[in-house]
C-alpha cells in the first residue's frame, strides 16, 4: 500500500460517522488493531481517495481523475459515506457520497455516483460496483474477500476486536458502594454485572481503568447497625436465661419469630412476633432487621460469652458496629469475587474525615476550596450551603448543618474531588431512585473545575420471579433473596448475563427457574452451548477427545484439525457469508459498546452470532460422514468459519464476565 494511499485511509476513517471495514476483518474510525497488517482491498480504498486534496498528500483518486476527465466539476468531499448494508443484496459496503456532494458538484447523485464508478480501479477482490436508487454506489467483495474475516479472527485471536478507540484515557467506573451494614442484593448485583462488564469493554476499547468500591463506613447508618446487633445480642442473653436454653436455641426462637413476622405482611399478629416488634420498636423504628443480624448476634455470643451484657450501649455497640463491618465488608468482598466482579480500589468514606497534620481533612480542604472560589454561604441559623443554584440545580444544598453536623453530600464533594484528580474520567453507576442527586454531584464537580469529568449511569431495580411469580422483597421487614444466594442457586454465569442483558435504563425480570434452564429457550445456555458445540467439532475434526483437548489447548486443536492453508474462496453458501458478515461486525459494536456505555449489546450480538452458527451449521456439513462425503478443502475452509465463530463467542462472553465452556 503506497504511504500517501495510507494517510489518506487512516484521515478519512478518523471522520467517518459510521464503521466498516475497508481491510479484511480491520474496523474503521482510525481504531488500530493488534496483528499483522491486512492486504488492502485496492480498489475500495482507491475510492476512499476522494478525499484528494482535502489533508491528502498526493491529488491521484477516484474524485481527481473523474474531475481531470471533465465529467465532474472541481470540489472536494470530507466525508464519502461508507456503511455496512444491512440488506446484502445492496452490496457489502455502500457510498452516499453521491448524495453528500451533488450540491458541491451541482449536478444529479446519479451521475456523479456514475462518473466516480467509471474511474475506480480494477481490483480482484471487488466483484463489482454499482449504482443503486438516487445515487448509492454498492461494492460487492469477491467471496474470497468477504470470507477473509475467517482468517483475520484467527490470526488474531484473542485480540480481535480490541483497539486503541479509548487513546489510554484513564477512566474510573464506581459500581455497587453497597452500605457494609449488611449482605448485597440482587439490585446490588445487577451494579456489579453491569460496572464490571462495562469496565472490561472499556478496558478492551483501549481504556485504563480503574474499578472503585466507595465504602459508606461513616455516618448514622453504621450506629444504626451496631445498635441493631446490640439489641439482638441482649434478646439472645435474656431469652438463654428466661427460658434455659443455650445459644443456638435461642436464635432458632428469634428467627421462628422473625418468620412470623414477615408473614404478618399488614402487622395484624402482634402475638406471633413479640421480639422482632420489641427490637425494632426499641430503636425506634430505625434497624437492620435482616436475618444476619441475628446472626451477627449469636457470633459475638459464642465468641465473647456474655461479657458485653454489663457494658454501656454506646460502648457494646461500637464494639459490635467496628467488628461486624469488618465482618460485612469482607462478605461484600467475597461475594464480588463470587460474581467476578473485583475491584481495584475500596475507597473508604472514613478516610475523607482522617485529619492531617494542619488539622484538616479531605472534607475540610474541598469545602475551603469551594470557598475560595465563592460558592458557600451561612444562612441565619448557621447552616453552610453551596450555591448549586449557579449550575443548574433547583435549590442550594446544605453542606453543614445547623447542628454542625457534616452531610452525605458534604462527603461526596470531597470524594469526587479526590476521583478528578485521580483520574481524567469518572463513571458513577447509581439505582435510578438517585436521579435527584446528580445534579447536585454535577455542579459541584463544575464549581471546582471539573465540569465534563463526572458522568453518572442511573440502573432500574431487578423484579427477581420464581415460575412468573413475583419474589415478595421488603426493606422495611429485612426480606429478600440475597445475591450470594441467588449466585450459588442460579450460578455466576447466568445471573451475569441475564444482569446485563437489558440496558441499565431498563427493568429486568429475573426469573429464577427461567434462567436455570438447561435449553434453547435460555439466552446464555444458548450462547454456551453454540461455542461448546464447536468445540465438539473442532475436536473431532482433529481427532482428540476431551481430555486431550484441554492439556492441547482449544488454538492448538484448532490448528490440528484446519491446517494452515485453507481456500476460503470455496464458501460461496448464503449461510456462510451471513456468518462473516456477522463476524465483521464485532470490532464496531465493541466501540459502541464502551461510547455508549451499553454492555447490553454484547449479550444480543453474541445471541444472533449464535443463531447465524446454528442456522449455518443446519444446511452446510462441516465434517465428512458414513454415506456422507465432503471435499476436504471444503471442509477445512468450514472448520476455519467455525473455529473464528468460537473465538469470536468467547471474546464476547468473556467482556460480560461469562465462561464459554468447551463441553456441555
Amino acid at each position: 500500500m503506497p504511504g500517501n494511499l495510507q494517510t489518506v485511509t487512516a484521515s478519512w476513517l478518523r471522520s467517518a460517522a459510521s464503521y466498516a471495514f475497508v481491510t479484511y476483518g480491520f474496523f474503521m474510525h482510525g481504531v488500530s488493531h493488534t496483528g499483522p497488517p491486512p492486504t488492502p482491498l485496492t480498489s475500495l480504498l482507491h475510492f476512499l481517495q476522494v478525499l484528494g486534496g482535502g489533508g491528502c498528500p498526493s491529488r491521484d483518486g477516484t474524485l481527481a481523475d473523474a474531475q481531470a476527465a471533465g465529467e465532474l466539476p472541481e470540489f472536494q468531499i470530507d466525508d464519502v459515506g461508507l456503511e455496512r448494508p444491512q440488506d446484502s443484496s445492496n452490496g457489502d459496503w455502500s457510498s452516499t457520497v453521491a448524495m453528500r456532494s451533488a450540491k458541491l458538484a451541482h449536478k444529479a447523485p446519479r451521475d456523479i455516483a456514475a462518473a466516480l464508478v467509471a474511474h475506480i480501479a480494477k481490483d480482484a477482490q471487488i466483484e463489482r460496483v454499482e449504482v443503486a436508487g438516487p445515487g448509492f454506489v454498492n461494492f460487492y467483495l469477491s467471496t474470497a474477500a468477504g470470507n477473509e474475516i475467517f482468517n483475520t479472527v484467527r490470526e488474531q485471536g484473542a485480540d480481535f476486536g480490541r483497539s486503541s478507540f479509548g487513546a489510554g484515557q484513564k477512566v474510573q467506573v464506581e459500581y455497587v458502594s453497597a452500605n457494609p451494614v449488611g449482605p448485597l442484593h440482587i439490585g446490588h448485583g445487577r451494579w456489579a454485572a453491569l460496572g464490571d462488564s462495562l469496565s472490561r469493554i472499556l478496558a478492551f476499547a483501549g481504556y485504563e481503568v480503574e474499578r472503585e468500591y466507595y465504602v459508606n463506613d461513616h455516618g448514622s447508618q453504621m450506629d444504626v447497625f451496631g445498635h441493631s446487633i446490640s439489641k439482638r445480642y441482649l434478646q439472645l442473653i435474656d431469652i438463654m436465661q428466661k427460658r434455659d436454653i443455650d445459644a443456638d436455641a435461642a436464635a432458632q426462637v428469634l428467627a421462628e419469630d422473625r418468620n412470623a413476622y414477615v408473614a404478618d405482611e399488614d402487622d395484624a399478629h402482634p402475638e406471633q412476633h413479640p421480639f422482632t416488634d420489641e427490637f425494632i420498636n426499641s430503636l425506634g423504628g430505625n434497624a437492620y432487621a435482616g436475618d444476619y443480624i441475628v446472626d451477627l448476634g449469636l457470633f459475638f455470643l459464642k465468641n465473647d460469652g456474655e461479657v458485653w451484657a454489663d457494658k454501656s450501649e454506646d460502648e457494646r455497640m461500637a464494639e459490635f458496629r467496628e467488628r461486624g463491618y469488618k465482618m460485612m465488608l469482607e462478605s461484600i468482598k467475597n461475594t464480588c469475587h463470587t460474581a467476578r466482579s473485583d475491584f481495584d480500589v475500596w475507597f473508604s468514606e472514613r478516610s475523607l474525615y482522617v485529619k492531617d497534620d494542619q488539622g484538616k481533612d479531605a472534607v475540610d480542604r474541598a469545602l475551603d476550596a469551594l470557598d475560595k472560589l465563592g460558592y458557600l454561604y451561612r444562612s441565619d441559623e448557621g447552616a453552610l450551603f453551596f450555591r448549586s443554584t449557579d449550575f443548574g440545580d433547583d435549590k442550594d444544598r446544605v453542606l453543614i448543618k445547623t447542628n454542625g453536623e457534616y452531610t452525605y453530600f458534604a462527603s461526596d464533594v470531597a470524594y469526587h474531588w479526590n476521583k478528578f484528580q485521580r483520574v481524567d474520567h469518572v463513571i458513577d453507576i447509581w439505582g435510578a431512585d438517585h436521579h435527584g442527586y446528580i445534579q447536585r454531584v454535577r455542579s459541584a464537580a463544575t464549581a471546582l473545575g471539573y465540569p465534563t469529568q463526572f458522568e453518572v449511569l442511573l440502573g432500574q431495580l431487578v423484579n427477581l420471579l420464581r415460575n412468573g411469580v413475583a419474589i415478595r422483597m421488603s426493606k422495611r421487614k429485612g426480606t429478600g433473596i440475597h445475591f450470594d444466594e441467588l449466585l450459588a442457586e442460579v450460578g455466576v454465569d447466568a445471573t451475569r448475563y441475564t444482569l446485563v442483558s437489558k440496558s441499565s435504563n431498563q427493568m429486568i425480570d429475573f426469573d429464577i427457574e427461567q434462567v436455570k434452564r438447561q435449553d434453547s429457550s435460555n439466552p446464555v445456555y444458548y450462547v454456551q452451548y453454540a461455542h461448546a458445540r464447536i468445540c465438539s467439532i473442532l475436536r473431532r475434526a482433529a481427532g482428540v477427545d476431551l481430555d486431550e483437548a484441554k492439556a492441547l489447548g482449544m488454538e492448538a486443536v484448532a490448528d490440528k484439525a484446519i491446517g494452515s492453508e485453507v481456500d476460503l474462496g470455496l464458501l460461496s453458501e448464503d449461510a456462510e457469508q451471513a456468518l462473516a458478515r456477522k463476524l465483521f461486525e464485532f470490532p464496531g459494536l465493541v466501540e459502541g459498546c464502551a461510547r455508549d456505555r451499553a454492555p447490553f449489546r454484547i449479550t444480543h450480538y453474541i445471541e444472533e452470532l449464535a443463531g447465524q452458527f446454528h442456522a449455518f451449521y443446519t444446511v452446510c456439513q462441516v465434517l465428512p460422514s458414513e454415506g456422507r462425503p465432503l471435499d476436504a478443502e471444503l471442509s477445512k475452509a468450514r472448520l476455519a468459519a467455525c473455529d473464528a465463530t468460537r473465538r469470536v463467542l468467547a471474546i464476547a462472553l468473556d467482556l460480560i464476565g461469562v465462561s464459554a465452556p468447551e463441553a456441555m
